[in-house]
């Protein structure tokens, strides 16, 4: 009888499905050994094979494009014209390859690749290109060359280690800034990177860093998988924020885009030899339904040699952390896993799925740890997939965490389909503690997903046209007050729920009004939404800064006390008619009463024998509520009965506030 798998024994439904998950595990190792002799981290070398490289006398260039008949390097040097100079030599198995003297070409040096194939020829920007520059008159896009007389020293380049529990705060470098324009790598590290440092946030999650021609598109359709984004700066000045962040002691991780790619030809790789489907599929598969974008072929070596040297280049060049893998639920079904609800265990296993990309997730994150032991990987995944935040050798596909992604859809239909003097609060915190139990969840209130136009952030949703006019301190308005007071109930309730660790994206702490919308042509290629306006925090005279001195009191909570290292989250009680819920995390107690009329007092909690002192009150002042509760005070619990061993303490709990208090046990008398 074979071994019941790790993850099998923790969900005794997946047993019917062993043998699958056994065979999926077979087919990585299987692909594994067929790809390399060696190691994963000795085959992810391809960035420093293809590409343009400076040898001791020359520059040498790579491609891979099985499909060309020929290959030209045009650019000034060459009039930006096709010479037998510039032309490459075909080698083998689809390789060209040009050798040229290195005083032919120069730092910051444009060009492109003139290809040829049978029928066809265009212009390309080569798939290994580190460098892309857009004209800003033309706004056509043209590889640069970047080898600067000096490279970058690194002055934080100590071992660092992976946090035991991720507060991530999540970021786009171009948004980052208050000015009507695109904000920069250099002006987000002296800017932006001191307010996370402050707020005590111990991981950056960068959007859009992957070359991408429409700065709309969120970064999310990619062109050049291995050229930071050069409308932010330059790759130093990238180097630069990350080196700063780690002397700071906080990880980098970046959005890592391999489940699709961008159509364009002239900018992308989709038709690069003239095929359509050199890294792509073919037929009907070859675009995403719902993204306007390509679908990569994990079945191909060449594929998976490309995409893993990218997961490797980044964690070496730039010392990325790791990484949040976009789009993950989209890679491992045929269908992207737009026509099932994932309701039943069948649907993991019914042969909708894409076995290739299942086998090339797992070597991503085997790759991570092989290369860097300390580096991290979440998944974007929202189908539920069995064991995908588990090791391989458990039966898993090895992502070190899962992003609780219905969190914050569950806040939203709660928000908008029923007044909070209906929630249950016991179906809240089964909402919000429900997790697998082999994996480890990154939680959230919101992100960027749910600040984008069309949508609304859950401070909007709240406050709503009263964000205009009643933000001020000496303004009078139970709209904003019920507001700011579920804002904080809201995001304490996810955090301290949370399974292994929180993410939020940047200004959301603060409530930052509106919503994000990036240049386009329906809003006559407006900045106006594609900032983030840090003035309305720092103006004393606004409640921004109530909010967001809360939610860096919520991190320090975190810091300090180390709530979360404790997996384990217990309910003390739920009463749904008072709407109050107590919430045990390690020797913390969460008592939230989400009553909007009624306050409690001589309210008794179901404890552990006692003295209990305040943390943190969402009511303080300087959290934007009335200070009904004396934080100075210290609860020793009672006893229920005479001898007996259970015990509750008496709390005065006002209407919609959560009082934090810490449990110190009584002393013995022996």
């Amino acid at each position: 009888m074979n071994q019941v798998l790790p993850i099998v024994q923790s969900d005794f439904y997946l047993e019917p499905y062993q043998f699958v998950i056994e065979q999926r595990m077979k087919t990585v190792l299987q692909k594994e050994k067929a790809l390399t002799s060696t190691t994963l981290s000795e085959f992810a070398n391809g960035h420093h094979y293809y590409g343009l490289h400076k040898s001791e006398h020359s520059w040498i260039i790579r491609e891979w494009a099985p499909n060309a008949t020929q290959i030209y390097l045009i650019g000034p040097f060459s009039d930006w014209k096709e010479h037998a100079d510039f032309q490459f030599k075909k080698t083998d198995r689809g390789n060209f390859e040009l050798q040229i003297a290195s005083y032919l070409l120069k730092h910051q040096d444009l060009y492109k690749l003139s290809v040829h194939w049978p029928g066809g020829q265009g212009e390309r920007i080569p798939v290994w290109v580190n460098r892309v520059v857009q004209d800003e008159t033309t706004k056509l896009f043209s590889a640069q060359l970047w080898y600067p007389e000096n490279t970058y020293i690194w002055k934080n380049d100590k071992k660092r280690y992976q946090p035991e529990v991720p507060l991530i705060y999540e970021a786009h470098i171009g948004m980052a800034t208050e000015k009507e324009g695109v904000g920069s790598y250099a002006e987000f590290r002296k800017l932006v990177l001191p307010r996370i440092h402050k707020a005590g946030y111990n991981t950056i999650q960068l959007m859009a860093i992957q070359e991408h021609p429409y700065y709309g598109s969120f970064g999310y359709h990619v062109s050049s998988l291995f050229a930071p984004s050069s409308r932010f700066g330059t790759p130093e000045e990238l180097k630069e924020l990350i080196d700063e962040a780690h002397g700071m002691g906080i990880m980098v991780i970046m959005d890592m885009i391999h489940s699709h790619a961008v159509k364009n030809d002239l900018e992308g790789i989709g038709n690069f030899d003239g095929s359509p489907y050199q890294f792509f599929h073919e037929g009907i598969r070859r675009e995403h339904v719902a993204w306007d974008s390509l679908c990569y072929n994990y079945g191909k070596n060449e594929v998976l040699h490309l995409l893993l040297s990218n997961i490797k280049y980044w964690l070496e060049e730039f010392h990325f952390d790791g990484y949040r893998f976009d789009g993950v639920t989209s890679m491992l079904y045929y269908d992207h896993g737009l026509s099932r609800d994932f309701t039943g265990y069948d649907m993991y296993f019914d042969g909708n799925q894409d076995e290739d990309a299942i086998c090339y997730l797992a070597l991503a994150n085997k790759l991570m740890k092989d290369y860097n032991p300390n580096s991290f990987s979440i998944a974007e995944e929202m189908s539920g997939y069995p064991g995908l935040a588990a090791p391989l050798e458990a039966g898993g596909l090895g992502f070190d965490y899962r992003l609780s992604m219905g969190t914050p859809d569950y806040w939203i239909k709660l928000i908008k389909e029923q007044q909070d003097e209906a929630w249950d609060v016991g179906s809240i915190f089964y909402e919000l503690s429900n997790k697998r139990k082999e994996e480890k969840t990154i939680s959230y209130a919101e992100s960027h997903d749910q600040a984008l136009v069309g949508d609304k952030t859950i401070i909007f949703r709240l406050i709503d046209k009263e964000m205009y006019w009643n933000m001020a301190k000496d303004s009078v308005s139970l709209v904003v007050d019920r507001g700011i007071a579920l804002h904080k109930i809201i995001r304490l309730l996810t955090f301290c729920c949370a399974g292994n660790g929180y993410l939020n994206f940047m200004g959301n702490e603060f409530g930052h009004p509106e919503w994000i919308d990036f240049p386009r042509e329906g809003n006559d290629w407006s900045y106006k939404h594609a900032r983030r306006q840090w003035s309305l925090v720092d103006n004393s005279d606004l409640r921004f800064g109530q909010l967001n001195a809360f939610d860096r009191a919520m991190i320090q909570l975190q810091n300090e006390q180390h709530f979360m290292e404790d997996s384990f989250i217990h309910c003390l009680m739920a009463d749904k008619g008072d709407q109050v819920l107590a919430i045990q995390r390690k020797d913390l107690i969460f008592v939230f009463n989400l009553n909007p009329s009624e306050s409690f007092t001589f309210y008794g909690i179901p404890v552990t024998a006692g003295k209990y002192q305040v943390l943190l009150d969402s009511d303080a002042e300087s959290y934007g509520g009335f200070h009904r509760v004396d934080d100075q005070q210290i609860y020793y619990s009672r006893a229920e009965a005479n001898l007996s061993d259970k015990h509750r303490v008496h709390l005065y709990l006002p209407s919609r506030t959560v009082l934090v208090l810490k449990h110190t046990p009584p002393k013995s008398i022996f």
